[in-house]
């Protein structure tokens, strides 16, 4: 058994799909959208053959939580690089495009190497070699 795809709501859908295209190698589907419930999504692949769904709708409610506050569900997406030096240069890459470094990289008390960054939608993602 393995996880099919993971699904995020979105305000700018055109905006999370470059993001994750141009930082993540995510590869983008065709567009779907279903005029009746005013709801458009892509499915982003990855190279291991992961896929996370992006997808919008107006009546979507805004999340009031922050990277700060605990909150219960789902908190973040980790990507796994190559190693220490690419979490290091991807995470100073996001730095200089105007993404906020919410963690420094590091090494964690579970042996990982991270940095954390908020994706366009500030939605939590762990750099890990």
């Amino acid at each position: 058994m393995k996880i099919e795809h993971i699904a995020i709501w979105v305000k700018d859908l055109e905006k999370s799909r470059l993001f994750y295209q141009k930082y993540f190698g995510a590869v983008s589907h065709e567009k779907y959208h279903n005029p009746a419930k005013n709801f458009q999504s892509y499915f982003l692949s990855f190279d291991n053959g992961c896929r996370l769904e992006i997808m919008t709708r107006p009546d979507i409610k805004e999340n009031e939580s922050s990277y700060e506050s605990q909150r219960f569900g789902i908190i973040h997406l980790a990507f796994s690089v190559e190693g220490r030096e690419t979490v290091n240069e991807l995470t100073e890459t996001l730095r200089k495009d105007g993404y906020t470094v919410a963690g420094e990289p590091r090494t964690t008390g579970d042996g990982y190497y991270e940095s954390i960054i908020l994706d366009p939608e500030n939605n939590i993602i762990e750099i890990v070699a």
